[in-house]
């Protein structure tokens, strides 16, 4: 049982450590310190849903009804391109930083629709946690540990990842450093969405 735990622990993070969108939004939202704990909360249970719909079986669902991952592809790419989009004006526009006073609040149901779309209408969420990590924990006994290794790996990533941006804080109180983060992030997004397109 650990042993099943452990591996999904240790694929579950692996999976979820490479830079994308949502992971850029967490960044983001940890580093102003705005809504972080309803955010990475939003992420780890989204995480945890799909997870545990895998390892119940719903990934034979997913590979039964491919077109369901084709609208979620098209989708998200076209999410991606206009967000992408819009970090790459904020980096135009320039001035933004963290310890600018005054600086309007993003409403925190605004961040969560934000949070749950980039969750939700990427299709490599599915792809990750429905389909391989519910295919995967089939080799486990029990599976439930599998799985449960795997949802405990998405809430350390996650709250690690919201609430350890603060130590970067220092570096972005510079707006330069912002205008770089701006158009990492609209890189990443588009890239995400060529992926996507192309694959």
């Amino acid at each position: 049982m650990l042993q099943a735990a452990i591996a999904g622990f240790a694929l579950g993070f692996s999976l979820i450590l490479a830079i994308g969108a949502q992971n850029a939004f967490v960044l983001r939202q940890g580093l102003r310190g705005e809504h972080v704990l309803p955010v990475v909360l939003t992420c780890a249970l989204s995480d945890a849903v799909l997870i545990v719909a895998g390892v119940a079986g719903f990934g034979v669902l997913v590979e039964r009804f491919p077109a369901a991952v084709e609208i979620a592809r098209w989708g998200g790419a076209a999410f991606l391109m206009v967000y992408g989009a819009m970090s790459f004006r904020a980096a135009w526009r320039g001035g933004e930083a963290l310890a600018t006073e005054g600086r309007e609040r993003v409403p925190l149901a605004a961040a969560l629709l934000t949070c749950l779309t980039l969750t939700w209408a990427n299709p490599h969420v599915y792809l990750d946690t429905v389909v391989l990590l519910g295919g995967i924990s089939a080799q486990y006994d029990p599976a439930l540990a599998f799985g449960a290794g795997a949802v405990l790996s998405s809430f350390f990533f996650f709250f690690s990842l919201g609430f350890g941006a603060r130590l970067l804080r220092p570096l972005f109180t510079s707006a330069r450093a912002w205008q770089v983060l701006d158009v990492l992030v609209g890189l990443t997004m588009w890239a995400i969405a060529a992926k996507l397109v192309l694959a």
